[in-house]
Formats: C-alpha cells, sequence, structure tokens
C-alpha cells in the first residue's frame, strides 16, 4: 500500500536550439537556476479548478512532454489571481525540493519550472499519468482499492510535514495508474495555521474548509481522504439525498467492514481537531512512516540559530549596569529621555504622555508645558501662538493670528493644520517648522530608515504607510490620523498612491537638511496619542559624517534595510546582481556603519535605540524555506512576541548563513534589534514599473516591533 520507487524517465537535459523549433521559452528550476527550451504548444484551454488561468500540453526540447498554467494579461485585473498562482507555486517548489529524490515523489504532480515575473506567468508541471479515479472506479479491484487509500494516507503525511494543506483532493483530481496515486497540483494549497479561505464542495471538502471557518489543518486532507475511502470501498459517493451536505459520517458506514478502522479513528468527524494526526493514520493503517526514522537533510541554519539563541540569552544573562534587566523600551526611547533631561531637566522617568493638555488623537488641547525637542536642530522648542504660521501652496509661511478667534471647534481646526517655527534658525541656518500637534499631544516618536541608495527604503516606507492607510494598525488596537492633513495628502498622492498603481518610486534625493516624510498621530482606547515621524535620507547622505545627519543622534528608532542583492551570496541572485549593477559586498551596507559609529551608546556599549532589521525584496528568495515559512504568511491579527522572536530567529540565521557578519551589526550594537522578511513591492520592475503591481508583503511588521519597544503597542511576553 506505499509507493513504489519512481519510474518516470528522467527529464531530458536542455535542449538549446533543435532544428526547426521556432518559439523558445525561458523560466526558473524548482532549485532556481534559469534555463531555457525550445517549446511547442498545443491548443489552449480554461484550467479545471482554476478558471482565471489558461492551460495548454507543451513540448520542451527535443520532446519533453509538459503542461503549462499561465496567468493572461485578461485575468490580470484581478489582484487575488496573481496571489493565488505564487501561492500554488511555492507549493509546488516546497515539495519538488524537499521530496524530488525520495521514491514517494510520485505521489504528487511534480513541478518542472515557474517564471512569475514575466508579463504572463506560468508554472510548468511533468504531464500527469493515469487517469481520475472516476474513471478508474468501476473496474479497481479491493486490492488496488486498498493501495489508493495508503497512499494517499502517506501522500497526506508527506504534505503535514512540510506545514501544507493540499485542500483539492476529490475523485476528479486524484489519478491512479495502476502503481501510484498522484495528487493534482497544489493549486489550492495552504500552509497549516493559515485562515481557511472557502473551497471544496461536498462531499470530499470538510464543512470547516468549505465554510472557511477557523485555520488549515492538515486534518482537512484528511476528512477528504476518508470521503474518497468511502467512495471506493461503497462504489458511491454516499447515500442518497446525503451527498450535498455530509457534515458527518456516512448514516451506511457499518455496513463496510473494511471502513471499520478509518471509522473507528474518527476520521469521518466533522471537525478537524476530532480526527487522528496523519502520522497516526498511518500507524492505525499499519503501514510503515517512511519520516519516522529518518535523519533528514541537515539544517544549514542550524548554527545560526543556534547563535541567535546564545546571544539572547547572554544579553539577559548581564544586563546593562545599574539595571536588573535588559534597557527599560516600554516608554519613550532612552537616548530621548536623557536629552530631555539636559535640555529640561526633565527626570528620566518624566512625563511620557506629554504632560498637562495633551489629549488624544481626535482633539487638540491647550499647548502642552515645555518639553519638545526639534526632531530636526535636536533644540528644544517651547510652544508660542507668536510662531504659527500656515503654509500655502508655493510653500511660503503665512503667520496664523489667533487672538479673536474664540470658538473652540475653529480655534482647533486651525490648530490641526497650522505649523509652528522652530526658533532656532540662526544665520546660514535653513527655516524649519513643526506641526503644531507636533507640540500638543503625546511623548513624540521619530523613526529613521537607514540604508544605502537603491535598498528600498524609500519603496518600504511608502508600503508601510500604505498598510496604515488601509487600516492595518486597527485589528493591533491603533488608530492613526494624519500629522498635518495637507503634508500627508501630498505624500499619499506622490509616494503611496504612485507605488500602488505599479509605478516605481524616484530616488530620494540628497538634502541639505533633514526633514521627515510623513507623520501620524497613533493612539490606542484609552491612551495619550503620539506623533510619529518618518525619516527617509538618501543613502549617500547616510553613508557620511555630515550636518545632515545631526538628527541622528535624536533619533527614537531605526529600521535598517537590507537589500538581498547587495547582501547574499546566493548564485541565483547573480542574473538580476547583472541586470541592475548592483556588486555584492561582504563589508555589509556602509550606511549602517555610519550610523551605528555615530549613535551615542549606553553604559553597556549597546545603542539604546530599539531597532528593526528588515531583510527587504524578500521576495527575490521567496522560495528558501525560512524565507517561505514567514514571507508567503499574513501577519497575526494581534500582536505576538513569541512569533516575533521566531521569525527574528530564523531571519538572524538566514543573514548568518547566506551573508558576512557585517550585514548583521545592526543586530550586533543594538540593545533591542527585531529581524524581519518582508517585500515592499512583490516584484521586480520593468522599466519604470512594476509589471504585475505593487504587492506589499508583512511591512508592518517593522513598524510593530518597533511600537512595541517604544510603548506604542503592548504584547504579552
Amino acid at each position: 500500500m506505499t509507493a513504489d520507487r519512481q519510474t518516470d524517465p528522467v527529464p531530458p537535459p536542455p535542449v538549446r536550439e533543435p532544428e526547426g523549433a521556432h518559439e523558445e521559452l525561458e523560466f526558473l528550476t524548482p532549485q532556481e537556476e534559469p534555463v531555457r527550451f525550445a517549446v511547442r504548444y498545443g491548443d489552449d484551454a480554461r484550467a479545471p479548478g482554476r478558471p482565471q488561468l489558461r492551460t495548454r500540453p507543451a513540448t520542451l526540447g527535443a520532446g519533453w512532454p509538459v503542461t503549462q498554467f499561465r496567468l493572461p494579461l485578461s485575468a490580470q485585473s484581478d489582484p487575488h489571481a496573481y496571489t493565488r498562482l505564487e501561492r500554488e507555486v511555492s507549493a509546488a517548489v516546497t515539495l519538488e525540493r524537499r521530496y524530488g529524490g525520495e521514491k514517494f515523489a510520485e505521489l504528487f504532480t511534480r513541478v518542472v519550472g515557474f517564471d512569475l515575473d514575466c508579463a504572463e506567468p506560468f508554472v510548468l508541471y511533468r504531464r500527469a499519468a493515469g487517469a481520475p479515479l472516476t474513471d478508474c472506479l468501476p473496474r479497481l479491484g479491493a486490492d488496488e482499492q486498498q493501495r489508493i487509500v495508503g497512499q494517499l494516507a502517506l501522500a497526506v503525511r508527506l504534505l503535514d510535514e512540510l506545514g501544507l494543506v493540499h485542500r483539492a483532493l476529490a475523485p476528479d483530481t486524484v489519478r491512479w495508474d495502476g502503481s501510484h496515486v498522484r495528487l493534482s497540483e497544489p493549486y489550492a494549497a495552504l500552509r497549516a495555521g493559515e485562515a481557511r479561505e472557502p473551497f471544496g464542495t461536498a462531499p470530499w471538502a470538510s464543512p470547516e474548509q468549505r465554510a472557511g471557518r477557523g485555520a488549515a489543518d492538515a486534518r482537512d486532507d484528511l476528512w477528504s481522504l476518508a470521503r474518497l475511502a468511502y467512495l471506493l470501498l461503497s462504489g458511491h459517493p454516499g447515500p442518497p439525498g446525503r451527498a450535498d451536505r455530509a457534515d458527518g459520517p456516512p448514516e451506511d458506514l457499518g455496513q463496510y467492514r473494511r471502513l471499520a478502522a478509518l471509522a473507528q479513528s474518527g476520521l469521518f468527524a466533522a471537525t478537524a481537531a476530532a480526527r487522528p494526526a496523519p502520522a497516526e493514520l498511518l500507524r492505525l493503517l499499519r503501514l510503515p512512516d517512511p519520516l519516522a526514522h529518518s535523519v533528514g537533510t541537515a539544517d544549514p541554519l542550524a548554527a545560526g540559530r543556534a547563535r541567535y539563541d546564545a546571544e539572547l540569552a547572554r544579553r539577559a544573562a548581564t544586563p546593562p549596569p545599574g539595571h536588573d534587566d535588559l534597557p527599560d523600551l516600554s516608554g519613550p526611547a532612552p537616548q530621548r529621555r536623557g536629552l530631555r533631561a539636559l535640555f529640561f531637566g526633565d527626570p528620566p522617568d518624566g512625563p511620557a504622555a506629554g504632560g498637562r493638555g495633551a489629549t488624544d488623537a481626535g482633539t487638540l488641547g491647550p499647548p502642552s508645558p515645555p518639553g519638545r525637542m526639534c526632531p530636526h536642530c535636536l533644540l528644544p522648542v517651547t510652544y508660542d501662538e507668536n510662531l504659527l504660521v500656515t503654509i500655502d501652496a508655493k510653500g511660503n509661511r503665512i503667520p496664523l493670528d489667533l487672538s479673536a478667534e474664540h470658538r473652540p471647534g475653529h480655534r482647533q481646526d486651525l490648530l490641526r493644520t497650522a505649523y509652528h517655527l522652530c526658533p532656532h534658525t540662526g544665520e546660514g541656518d535653513e527655516a524649519h517648522e513643526l506641526p503644531v500637534p507636533y507640540l500638543t499631544h503625546g511623548e513624540p516618536l521619530s523613526i529613521a530608515f537607514v540604508g544605502s541608495s537603491a535598498v528600498g527604503k524609500t519603496h518600504l516606507m511608502a508600503a508601510m504607510l500604505g498598510e496604515v492607510e488601509l487600516g492595518g494598525l486597527e485589528p493591533y488596537g491603533l488608530k492613526c490620523l494624519p500629522l498635518n492633513p495637507e503634508a500627508h495628502r501630498t505624500y499619499l498622492r506622490e509616494r503611496v498612491q504612485s507605488l500602488q498603481q505599479g509605478r516605481q518610486l524616484g530616488r530620494t534625493g540628497q538634502q541639505t537638511f533633514a526633514r521627515f516624510a510623513d507623520g501620524l498621530l497613533v493612539s490606542a482606547p484609552g491612551r495619550t496619542a503620539r506623533p510619529v515621524v518618518f525619516f527617509d535620507l538618501a543613502g549617500e547622505d547616510l553613508a557620511q559624517d555630515g550636518p545632515v545627519t545631526s538628527f541622528l543622534m535624536g533619533v527614537d528608532a531605526f529600521v535598517f534595510v537590507v537589500d538581498p542583492l547587495r547582501a547574499l551570496r546566493t548564485p541565483a541572485l547573480d542574473p538580476v546582481r547583472a541586470r541592475y549593477g548592483l556588486p555584492r559586498r561582504d563589508l555589509g551596507d556602509e550606511a549602517f556603519t555610519t550610523v551605528l559609529n555615530r549613535l551615542p551608546r549606553a553604559a553597556d556599549g549597546y545603542v539604546a535605540a530599539p531597532a528593526a532589521l528588515a531583510v527587504n525584496k524578500s521576495d527575490l528568495v521567496r522560495f528558501d524555506p525560512a524565507v517561505d515559512r514567514w514571507l508567503g504568511r499574513a501577519l497575526p491579527a494581534r500582536y505576538d512576541p513569541a512569533a516575533e522572536r521566531a521569525e527574528s530567529r530564523d531571519a538572524y540565521a538566514f543573514l548568518d548563513h547566506h551573508a558576512s557578519s557585517a550585514w548583521l551589526r545592526p543586530f550586533d550594537d543594538c540593545a533591542r534589534c527585531t529581524l524581519h522578511f518582508v517585500a515592499a513591492t512583490g516584484g521586480q520592475a520593468r522599466g519604470d514599473r512594476f509589471p504585475h503591481g505593487a504587492r506589499p508583503r508583512r511591512v508592518l511588521a517593522p513598524l510593530l516591533s518597533v511600537f512595541a519597544a517604544c510603548g506604542l503597542l503592548r504584547g504579552r511576553e
């Protein structure tokens, strides 16, 4: 009842230019090696189970039969169609990389290659042998029926080992060639733990899967297996009138002796939690589990994970001098408190909420007492109504006189859009101003994005603020308003909307004076709103010790942006590096080095400001198991410190293995630094556009980490 060693012939080697070939096809193998074949196509048709895809037979080289599934231009208006194809390719590649050389590989439809960046993205599979179970039923003997059930159980066990749920096991998608079961392409696959999406029909899909309730579970596939076993051994899908609403065991299950073991195991239970695990089912069927005693392949990231664990343990065991634990990062950033004490004499534990007059994000109360530091020039600013201005469309500063305005509502509305001049503009200094809400709410939080030119800082910030605008922070109990409505609208129009429309953003120009790109008022229920400002400077400015970067001394938190093209030794990235002219750098990012060397250190030698290290453009390495584990998942619906730590551990180990130690310097130098896999655009630009639109992935993860470290987001440790 187990799968035999594979019998399909080894595919022929690439044939570059056979005589008579009129068309060529370039794609990536499952190991992401680029290849090019001559190709001949058959007739085009709709793809069963995937109405937005087209399928056609194709012959590669001198005679390698494959099947192509592609996303035509006509279907690309659906923003979810590309995501579904990408998810399918990810599952197929994961299966091939793990089991492609095993004797049981033929239980799955084998992927040949893919191209997700071309005009019409596609995936290629080996031509499926055998016939669907629906066509085989009349001629299947008892021995074959048992072998099919056993091989289905093994296939689900193998999927479960990789954390995949196939979700499309049915009589028309499972094939039998007389020796092997072969599951269809994983076009409906989800990762275990992801939210279930409604899919399938009764009786083959479980009730929870059809309804889209809860999280995907390997035992969803066991429901499908149970119904297929019932079909094989009873000859029908269920008693009359029950097939379309079967949410439990068939009423006549007891009539079939060969189904007794499956019935007693709970395999037909209506909920996944009541069914046995796939490994347990193999034991009940008295079938060997090939994974039970296998040594498995060596984990190349194991050493990096161990180093990460050891470093966290070391820091926990040796807290900074004068503290019982790591620095308290639940309130304003430590160096911000130190600067406040220097300028204003506030104690280190002084009012983090802005003191008297600070209110929530919905109102503007009376100005707070002195205690704000200008984030640009790092000098104290005291609220002075004589320094209020508005800024017109040409950038002119127009004095704002509120002495005659006594209506609270009107006064509040005027203050909401007004600016306060910084009084520290000396001769030769550039005049600058602050949005009034920056001075009248809680303790400000400044976040600087750090990285060399073209690492994707601007795209990441735009994608991040775009997700915020779409309500991405609301599941975490945070509400956001613009710090200045007009400036925020301008940023959304020029950056966020351009990116969402698939346009590549221009590089950030060098500046003579550092100004923040955008600002928000962020609040949680019952808590004072805090201004949050985002700095995005050109990599050339960050990589040199000049007056432009003097503001870094007062920044509260940092997002260090890693570019895989510069950092990773992965050979598969060499063609992309060549295309963009970006050499790999073993010495790390020079902007990281310059900024970290400039920041003040606590007595323990660490930079006190919390940091997040974002591996941007992670879509370039999306099929690496460590990357795929995170990039393919949505962020959890609530802040989860344990998940954040697990992702940091994987990302640290990934960089430790694939890059030089210089790229981990932010983690080494900062007292609190989390690591994240993110993708600001989700794909490579062609010209000045992203051909399949911008598809941000997990871009809020670094921001949530910074918010948690700075007291804006509360999680349970």
